[in-house]
């Protein structure tokens, strides 16, 4: 009986450490902030992938009471401004303090990102909001824009892992009416599930979008980057995503 119940004991312990996530205690933050081609036409890209990759993400550990969810989209039910958003990813970095992660997809030029209607994101803006968000915290961040690599001196640090869709003086590929979702974000979608970590799907996405971009001849390349600063390349390897297997 006592063996038994020592053997219980054990299986549950087992299962409660096996439901736990690396990310338990981080906020994060996933925004579609823009809503049109480069023409002006709207489309959808954006804001499916805002919701494949909140799907993907709470899938792999992070928590949906602290996960901001938003289309910054002026049509969308309800509206959410870009300082509504602010303040919510804010609200959420005050509770959950463990970490940072923060993604947004949208159409970028060098050294801005749009955000919203009426608001540009410059690398000196966005420095300053996550300085705000996250501290001294491990934070990733991930830029799905055109030029977004010109965001990643900005914001590099000793606590951060940046993902960028391109290289500071490139263009990333998949805002027309017609698609499903930006190149960049469909490639995280699709190996998001199979990456053992930010590292690994940092490695998956790079490959996936050189793959794609050489399949239908696009030039010239993206180049998306991955920084990992001192502290995270010890740190990452660690913060393993959840698997079901896992």
């Amino acid at each position: 009986m006592v063996r038994a119940l020592v053997i219980i004991m054990v299986w549950l312990a087992a299962g409660s450490a096996s439901a736990q996530s690396r990310f338990d205690g981080w906020a994060s933050a996933i925004v579609a902030a823009d809503w049109r081609t480069s023409t002006g036409e709207p489309i959808q890209a954006f804001d499916n992938a805002r919701r494949d990759l909140t799907a993907g993400f709470l899938a792999s550990g992070f928590s949906r009471a602290d996960m901001v969810d938003v289309s910054l989209r002026p049509d969308a039910r309800p509206v959410t401004t870009a300082e509504d958003a602010v303040r919510r990813i804010a609200e959420t970095t005050s509770r959950a303090q463990r970490g940072c992660f923060l993604y947004i997809t949208s159409h970028g030029l060098p050294e801005q990102i749009v955000f919203g209607p009426d608001v540009i994101l410059t690398p000196t803006l966005l420095a300053t909001l996550v300085r705000n968000w996250c501290g001294e915290r491990p934070t990733v961040l991930v830029l799905s824009a055109c030029f977004s690599g010109s965001f990643t001196d900005a914001l590099s640090g000793p606590n951060r892992l940046i993902m960028t869709a391109a290289r500071r003086d490139r263009a990333s590929f998949g805002c027309s009416e017609d698609a499903v979702y930006p190149y960049f974000d469909g490639c995280v979608i699709e190996r998001l599930p199979t990456a053992t970590d930010f590292i690994a799907l940092g490695n998956a996405v790079r490959s996936c979008v050189k793959d794609r971009e050489e399949a239908e001849g696009l030039s010239p390349a993206s180049e998306p980057q991955v920084f990992i600063g001192a502290n995270m390349q010890l740190l990452a390897p660690t913060l393993r995503f959840n698997r079901p297997s896992s």
